[in-house]
């Protein structure tokens, strides 16, 4: 358990700093950094890693029922249309709101759907592992007023009277997002013993099994991603943005960003299988609460909330403190399994 949990961390670790070199990108729009790390994240990394890491690579993914691959390709399109869900929200109600709310959904579904596939544990793990959900959705809710006390510190309101249809439609936009993007969560707990059986089968050892699962999921999901950004960057007239003499410091930085979100997802998966029966939930419970624990307090050493209020961080490491003590709830549970 000790190893699956460290592993479930180190996952949200590097899931929580992956857009860090975003801040870095010269000349690009919104469109033009994401879809070009989107692209290299979902075609090329899986691609690559596919063949390098995995022997039998074709061999595997050909042996999978169609059932199967049904299965995780429409779970893994849902999450690919939540992602880009979320993208919206934040444009309604802000990153650290918008942030909150997605997060906060995916923990609380995105860890239970599992259980569908898998099986309920033990009462008493199953009614502990809840615990430790309501734990860190407290802190989620905590995190959440810190964004807005915070975006009404550096604003004179947090919202006008024009303003309340765009923060409710946010709202909508970004839990929609947090639901549809649990099918990750679920392509994972569809595709891992079928892959796994056949990954080990083809004499790799038992972490390449995540990589294969990562490879389905992510291609599946570029399926209505890379369509979304092509539409885009054509809509707002954004092509000619790529040439630039800052290209190359973009391509590196998102080619970065793209590693550390694929390598964090096979991470997680590693985790998960590590984790045991429970493995899905708790797992992923850690990896996302981990990763917004790190995301906040990269946007605390990077100056994101310096205008902030004494109220508005104290909500913040409240947000903190409930989501660390929820993991550890949480790992408790998946002990008893």
């Amino acid at each position: 358990m000790t190893l699956g949990i460290l592993t479930a961390i180190a996952a949200g670790i590097m899931l929580g700093l992956y857009a860090l070199p975003e801040k870095y990108a010269k000349d690009f729009e919104f469109e033009n950094t994401w879809g070009l790390m989107f692209f290299i994240n979902m075609l090329i990394v899986p691609v690559i890693a596919g063949f390098v890491l995995v022997d039998g690579f074709t061999d595997i993914i050909g042996s999978l029922s169609g059932e199967i691959l049904l299965k995780m390709s429409i779970a893994a399109l849902a999450w690919g249309i939540g992602v880009m869900l979320w993208g919206k929200a934040i444009n309604y109600i802000g990153l650290s709101l918008g942030f909150s709310i997605f997060i906060g959904t995916v923990i609380l579904v995105g860890s239970l759907l599992p259980f569908l596939v898998d099986g309920l544990p033990p009462t008493n793990a199953f009614l502990t592992i809840l615990g430790g959900l309501v734990i860190v959705l407290i802190g989620i809710v905590a995190n959440g007023r810190a964004g807005m006390t915070r975006q009404k510190d550096e604003q004179d309101a947090l919202v006008t009277a024009n303003d309340q249809s765009a923060m409710s439609t946010g709202i909508l936009i970004a839990i929609g997002g947090g639901l549809l993007a649990t099918g990750f969560s679920y392509a994972n707990a569809a595709g891992r013993p079928a892959i796994h059986a056949a990954s080990q089968a083809a004499g790799n050892p038992e972490w390449v099994t995540a990589v294969v699962v990562m490879f389905v999921i992510y291609v599946a999901g570029a399926l209505f991603v890379m369509p979304y950004f092509i539409y885009q960057l054509g809509k707002k007239e954004l092509w000619g943005k790529f040439k630039t003499p800052a290209f190359s410091k973009n391509l590196l930085l998102t080619a970065v960003m793209a590693v550390l979100n694929f390598a964090a997802s096979v991470t997680f998966a590693y985790a998960a299988y590590q984790l045991g029966k429970a493995g899905n939930t708790v797992g992923y419970a850690v990896f996302n609460t981990v990763s917004v624990a790190v995301a906040i307090l990269t946007g605390l050493s990077t100056g994101e909330w310096v205008k902030a209020s004494t109220k508005a961080k104290n909500f913040l490491y409240v947000g903190l403190a409930a989501m660390v003590l929820g993991v550890v709830v949480i790992a408790l549970g998946n002990g008893m399994v």
